[in-house]
């Protein structure tokens, strides 16, 4: 018996959510409508026997590049090339839409896969995660309700190398309180968004300028947010994250490597990341 791979669709939900509980994952039942809504033709499942048995998410950036995500296994199934099968469903998908450059974020034990099938290493991720007390004090937060979001999204567009606008409109929509900006006169100096995840908030993407809009944009962003645990990823090297998180009682939680395959003309800015929006979206 081999595994049957076809398009999901919203009534496979239940399976994913089904997955990711497995494996111990914060995306949410909006996560899963955000990938579909975004490639409805490029997200994918495999069935075994009847049952679904993994997942595989694509998205495509302005046709700049595409990312790779959800690559989930039934723990009951593995061993069988399903988690294989899908990353090459993806990618099959993908190079038939002419998509210059894939990238996604790998696990450790996902990165040797990827790398057979050509993806090389661009750097490193640390998720970050903090345990507290409940505390939700928005006293000298920006009143974000009049906030022109396109200024957002310009700065987005430069420091992730692609338009996300309807991605980012979609989290600024579904957690206002968690839309949090910092300014340098009338200037925009940084930005950040957040998730409501099933285990914890998630905060990203997080962007600043320069070192007290990242630090204005953090703390804003930890006073609004209602959780007792909060999950940032942090790319290795970041100027200012690393230093204002352990700050904060951040604890490093896991590694990630965000790769690639094909020409990565649109790499981003780098040096403006203070955390990734998230694995799965890139």
């Amino acid at each position: 018996m081999t595994s049957e791979i076809r398009v999901m669709t919203p009534g496979d939900i239940p399976a994913g959510m089904r997955l990711k509980e497995i494996a111990g994952w914060n995306q949410t039942v909006g996560d899963w409508r955000r990938f579909l809504r975004a490639s409805p033709a490029g997200c994918f499942v495999a069935e075994w026997g009847g049952q679904i048995a993994g997942t595989v998410t694509t998205i495509i950036y302005q046709d700049r590049f595409a990312w790779i995500g959800m690559v989930l296994v039934d723990p009951e199934f593995r061993g069988r090339g399903i988690g294989t099968a899908l990353l090459v469903k993806a990618i099959d998908y993908l190079d038939n839409r002419a998509i210059p450059c894939l990238k996604l974020d790998a696990t450790p034990q996902g990165r040797r896969i990827y790398e057979r099938l050509g993806f090389r290493s661009e750097y490193g991720i640390e998720r970050q995660s903090l345990k507290r007390d409940i505390f939700a004090d928005i006293r000298g937060c920006r009143e974000e309700k009049n906030l022109e979001f396109h200024s957002v999204l310009d700065m987005d567009r430069e420091v992730f190398g692609a338009d996300r606008s309807l991605l980012l409109k979609s989290l600024a929509n579904g957690c206002p309180e968690l839309v949090v900006t910092a300014h340098s006169g009338a200037s925009l100096g940084g930005y950040a968004l957040g998730r409501k995840g099933s285990q914890a908030d998630h905060l990203g993407p997080w962007v600043a300028s320069d070192a007290e809009a990242a630090r204005e944009t953090l703390e804003n962003f930890l006073r609004r947010s209602q959780r007792e645990t909060v999950f940032v990823d942090v790319p290795k090297g970041s100027r200012w994250a690393s230093a204002l998180l352990a700050g904060k009682g951040f604890q490093f939680s896991r590694t990630l490597t965000r790769m690639y395959r094909g020409e990565n003309s649109h790499p981003g800015r780098l040096d403006r990341l203070c955390a990734i929006l998230g694995p799965e979206f890139g």
